[in-house]
């Protein structure tokens, strides 16, 4: 039998019959399970209200809300971070919101916010992105679990198993294109792959390939986009003599390098700069713009906005 502190007992008496009555309380208490809702529709009175209200009465509580009207478009955007209680599964919400989703038109996801997402890495003969995103998802950087790295190349068979990731060797020319972008889809779909990453890789996708995996293939362009389109941008950009190199991370359509932009950098260099300084200075911008691309989408922050996005950074 427990015993009660007499009321002629000390404050650190009371104290101590207090935590053990609320030990057990807190020992029931489940962790709530946390979500990311985005979404997209035509603009108009009342979607924050909407939102926010079925998430009050589904229990949940909002931890970050970042939304976006954009008059050009007429389209509105919105992020939400929220926790839900423990018994409310992704699943439940998803059937409950989508009446929600529905009276205003939205295109909508609903994601645990502690997913990792499955992406592939295509690589050719410059594995610095490719090193740089490796390393970052190996020490939890990256939200991502790199299900393979895919390579025309064997250059980085050694660099990919290193990390402990699968390495498939694809041979590309003229004539076997078309099968080995159908054994790259083959492996998309076969590991269950969210996200394709062109870590330098110097290939052209197909028009069709472009269309299958649309919003889903991420590439870094060693430009600062629209500037320098196509091969060397680096001796082009040391020709016209610029002041800022750059870097530009996109989503890949079938108008080469004309993909939404997600996220470029820049680094300021002087006029005795070289062209092989220009590529190794590149190197890092490439490196930090890709990176930040990967993280955004796989958190589930960028949202297309016709041929642009909408970044909640």
């Amino acid at each position: 039998m427990n015993e009660q502190p007499s009321p002629a007992a000390g404050p650190a008496a009371r104290q101590q019959s207090a935590q053990q009555e609320q030990a057990p309380q807190r020992a029931a208490e489940q962790p709530r399970p946390q979500y990311v809702l985005t979404l997209s529709c035509p603009d108009k009175q009342g979607i924050v209200h909407a939102v926010s209200s079925y998430l009050f009465m589904t229990g949940c509580n909002i931890v970050d809300s970042q939304q976006f009207g954009d008059q050009d478009t007429g389209l509105f955007f919105m992020r939400v971070h929220f926790s839900a209680e423990p018994a409310v599964t992704a699943d439940k919400l998803r059937a409950s919101f989508a009446a929600v989703a529905g009276a205003y038109q939205m295109e909508w996801a609903i994601h645990p916010s502690d997913e990792r997402m499955r992406i592939v890495l295509l690589v050719s003969k410059f594995g610095h992105c490719l090193n740089d995103l490796l390393f970052r998802s190996s020490i939890g950087a990256l939200p991502v679990e790199i299900a393979a790295v895919v390579s025309n190349h064997t250059d980085f068979r050694d660099l990919a198993t290193s990390y402990g990731v699968p390495f498939h060797h694809i041979p590309v020319t003229r004539e076997n294109k078309a099968e080995a972008e159908a054994l790259l889809l083959e492996l998309v779909e076969k590991e269950g792959v969210e996200l394709v990453v062109l870590a330098r890789y110097m290939q052209v996708l197909s028009d069709d390939l472009c269309g299958k995996l649309s919003g889903r293939i991420i590439n870094i362009h060693h430009s600062f986009l629209p500037s320098f389109k196509g091969a060397k941008p680096y001796h082009q950009a040391h020709a016209r003599g610029v002041k800022l190199i750059g870097a530009t991370a996109h989503y890949v359509t079938a108008d080469l390098d004309e993909g939404p932009i997600i996220e470029q950098e820049v680094e300021r260099v002087g006029h005795e700069v070289t062209p092989e300084q220009l590529v190794a200075v590149g190197r890092d911008v490439e490196c930090q713009a890709l990176a930040r691309a990967v993280k955004w989408h796989s958190e589930h922050r960028v949202l297309l906005n016709g041929h642009r996005t909408v970044v909640f950074a």
